[in-house]
Order: C-alpha cells, then sequence, then structure tokens
C-alpha cells in the first residue's frame, strides 16, 4: 500500500521579481470541458496571481465529446493563445468510426465493417501516440514562430493526450528553455484502461520509445499521486536522467464554493421531503465502475425494500455504454435514478451541494494503487458524508486522514450494504469528517508548489 503524506506548506514566494513567462501546451483547455481541463485552467489562474504570465499553446478546433464555455471565466484577461487548427476528425466521426463493430449483422452490412475495421487497423499503426498526432506538425509550427517572438521562461505540457509531450520536447531542443512534464495520468495506465486506446504489441513498443524520448528531454517530472511520482523517479534513475520530481495534487478551488461568486443552479431540483441523495460526478467507465454500488443495493433491496426506496441515486457525467447497463439494473430496485449528462462545472458543484452524501469510484484494477480521482479533493471540500468504493492504495489513505467513514472495498458489497443501511435508517446525521487537514489541498497552495519548482528551474538556467 502506498503512504500519502501532506505535503510541508510552500514556501512564501517574493512579490518583488520580474514577471515571468510559461508556455503551456495543453491540448484540452476551455471551452473544451472534463475532469481534466480544471488542473490547467487552475493553474492559469494562479500563476498570474503569482508572478507567471501563461501563453497556452491548444487547438483551435479541438476534437472532444464535450465542451463547457463556464471555465472561461477562470481564465485571467491577459492570458495569451495560440490556436493551431489539428488536422483530426470530428470526436462524433471519431467516435462514429470505433462503434462501427456495432453495424448490424447481416450480409449488406459486412462492407462497412470491413471498411471500419481496415480504419481503425491503419489508425493504430500510424496514429502514435494518439489521434492528437495530427495536431502535433501545426503546433509546433505555431509555438515556434511566437517563441522567436516573444520571449518565454519555461514549457509545462500536460497529458494525456501525450503528443502534448512530443510538442513540449520540440520546442525545448529548438529553445533550449526549461521543460516540465505534467502526467495528469500515467502514460502506461492510460494506455491500458482509457477509451479507444491502441493496446496491440506495434503500438506499446513505439510508445514506450516515445515516452524514453521525452522522459530524456525533460528537466522536471510533475504527477499527481506520490505512488506516480516515485513511479516516474524509478523510470528516470534507469535512463540515468537527473530531470526532478515533484508530485503536485489536484486539489479544489475555494473559489468555487463561495456563495457570492456561485449561486445554487436552476438545473439541480430539489429533492422530496424523506429522500436521500447520493451523487457522483464524473465519467462512469471501466475504472470507475459502478457495478459495487448497483450490487450493493439489490443485496439490501431483498432484506429492506422500503430503505432502498429511500434511496436517490444521481449520477452526473458520462457513462460508457457498459457502465449504463449496470445502472438500468436499479430500475427494478424501488430506487430512483437520475441520470445527467455532462454539465457545466457550476453545475456540478450545485449537485454536490445539494446531496446527503458524496459517491467516489475506483475500480480494483492494477495499477488503481496509484491513482487519486481529481474530484476526491472537490467532494472533502464541499463537507459531505461520503461513500469510498476503491481499492488500498494512495487515494484510500488520503479518505482515511481526511473523514472518518474511510474506503470500502470494490468487492465487499456488503460492507457497502451496511453503509447504505446506515445512512437511510438514521438520515443524514453522520459525521461529515475531519476537514482541517483539506486546506494543504487548495488549488492556490498546489500552485505554489509549481511556481517553486518554476523558479528554481529558471534560477539554474539563468546560472549556466
Amino acid at each position: 500500500m502506498s503512504t500519502a503524506t501532506l505535503l510541508p506548506p510552500p514556501k512564501v514566494i517574493p512579490r518583488s521579481r520580474p514577471r515571468r513567462r510559461l508556455l503551456l501546451v495543453a491540448y484540452c483547455f476551455p471551452p473544451v470541458g472534463g475532469a481534466g481541463v480544471q488542473r490547467p485552467v487552475k493553474w492559469v489562474k494562479y500563476l498570474h496571481r503569482q508572478g507567471w504570465d501563461v501563453t497556452v499553446l491548444t487547438p483551435s478546433n479541438p476534437s472532444v465529446p464535450v465542451i463547457d464555455h463556464s471555465l472561461e471565466r477562470e481564465i485571467p484577461v491577459e492570458t495569451a493563445f495560440i490556436r493551431p487548427s489539428t488536422w483530426e476528425p470530428s470526436y462524433r466521426a471519431k467516435h462514429s468510426l470505433a462503434q462501427s463493430d456495432n453495424a448490424a449483422r447481416n450480409w449488406l452490412a459486412w462492407p462497412k465493417r470491413m471498411a471500419g475495421a481496415v480504419a481503425r487497423s491503419v489508425a493504430k499503426l500510424v496514429l502514435q501516440p494518439d489521434p492528437q498526432i495530427l495536431w502535433y506538425h501545426n503546433a509546433v509550427n505555431a509555438a515556434e514562430a511566437h517563441l522567436r517572438e516573444v520571449p518565454h521562461d519555461a514549457i509545462l505540457a500536460t497529458a494525456p493526450p501525450y503528443t502534448n509531450f512530443l510538442v513540449g520536447s520540440a520546442l525545448k531542443k529548438r529553445f533550449s528553455l526549461p521543460l516540465i512534464l505534467d502526467y495528469r495520468d500515467e502514460w502506461d495506465l492510460s494506455s491500458r484502461y482509457l477509451e479507444n486506446a491502441q493496446r496491440d504489441v506495434w503500438s506499446s513498443f513505439v510508445q514506450e520509445r516515445m515516452q524514453r524520448h521525452v522522459l530524456n528531454r525533460a528537466d522536471a517530472i510533475v504527477a499527481t499521486t506520490q505512488a506516480s511520482t516515485d513511479r516516474l523517479a524509478e523510470r528516470l534513475r534507469a535512463l540515468k536522467s537527473s530531470a526532478s520530481t515533484t508530485c503536485i495534487y489536484n486539489g479544489f478551488d475555494d473559489d468555487d464554493f463561495d456563495s457570492s461568486v456561485h449561486r445554487p443552479s436552476a438545473a439541480v431540483p430539489a429533492k422530496a421531503p424523506g429522500v436521500f441523495r447520493l451523487v457522483y460526478t464524473g465519467t462512469l467507465w471501466n475504472l470507475t465502475s459502478v457495478a459495487p454500488v448497483v450490487t450493493a443495493i439489490e443485496e439490501l433491496q431483498q432484506r429492506s425494500p422500503e430503505l432502498v426506496r429511500q434511496l436517490e441515486f444521481v449520477c452526473v457525467g458520462r457513462k460508457t455504454p457498459e457502465q449504463q447497463a449496470v445502472l438500468t439494473r436499479l430500475g427494478a430496485t424501488g430506487c430512483r435514478l437520475v441520470n445527467v449528462d455532462y454539465c457545466d462545472h457550476s453545475t456540478v458543484i450545485a449537485w454536490l451541494q445539494s446531496a446527503e452524501a458524496l459517491c467516489l469510484l475506483l475500480s480494483d484494477v492494477a495499477g488503481a494503487e496509484r491513482v487519486v480521482p481529481a474530484k476526491l479533493f472537490e467532494y472533502l471540500a464541499v463537507r459531505k458524508d461520503l461513500l469510498a468504493v476503491l481499492p488500498a492504495g494512495e487515494a484510500a489513505d488520503l479518505i482515511e486522514r481526511c473523514h472518518p467513514a474511510g474506503a470500502i472495498a470494490p468487492s465487499n458489497t456488503a460492507g457497502i450494504a451496511k453503509w447504505f443501511e446506515q445512512r437511510l435508517s438514521v438520515g443524514a446525521n453522520m459525521p461529515i469528517g475531519h476537514t482541517g487537514e483539506i486546506v494543504e489541498f487548495s488549488r492556490e497552495r498546489q500552485t505554489e508548489r509549481l511556481v517553486e519548482l518554476l523558479d528554481q528551474l529558471t534560477h539554474q538556467r539563468q546560472e549556466q
């Protein structure tokens, strides 16, 4: 089991020094939506307050599943943008191609299935490490032209997609600027679990070489968990790289919970009297399977159907077809299921604040012990009761440190059912947790750690 430790307070940053400028390579940036966008957006917001101006390199026509214009309000007006286009097809076209195996199973459909299979095979061979490689050349060329005109002090590339790392590496080579690689997810884990990830032997071989290449070019590595940071440090030692490693958690933004700034969303209905609302936010997929929770509700329904009828389970976000099929089983239990598609971040916060308890999911699969879901910190900041269904690892350690209920293993459906039975029997009067420790995970405090790293790298460059 990994050991999660609270980070020491960052050093105070002097405000008298000249402002510096960072190039942020972020394919996913507003108006793109999704959980992965929060990290770079909050960095841009707080970097500006702490003496670093940012130029964001992002596509003008990103091929993504969700858009969230509300996040644009977070971006300082002084932020500069480089927006080269990508040659990718639309996300709908990519999704249609990936799903073409589901075409009607008759002799008239076989040419379409064959064409789709060939297209997918070619794409896997060519589009490495991900389809966003079709943005690579335009991104590098546009950034190179801009960097020749506007001096910058460092480059930070955040991934996935991992094409961002290749872009950052190419720019580091041409301009000799310090390069930080930010692993929002480990490359190896993404290749294993992400939707439509290439899992063939050829892709694994090519991407392993790509990852060694960018690690050798990097001056510093940042990861979102201490366990991932330690694993990447091992890789750097094997490569005889002198790059430093730093854990910077995702954290939560106090401003998101400021009632004077964010008012309750009209999109969130009030719950009926006597109903216990449990809210899950985020994508439901193979790494966050809802199956243990559904099975536990089914078990409780067998012995206490009247309790299950008090339960309202709200799932906010995208769901894979497999996970949606699991959710439909709740229709036979008496539990009220509320399915909400992706919505803007302020509405997500309103859903969290409307709940009696929040649900956190992480499947018991290889590598999960190194994963800390980004939403964990917002859940803690809301100060609600928590149903955390996840295996032993860093996320479980953090929960046990900050919340008395702790985590329940996905295999322990009896324990999950007992959690429901206790809450539905006594109402929403359970302890909410030791919230005093979570201040260390504010986005502002975590960004201070990034500033400390940036200052260190730029100082080293000036001394060379």
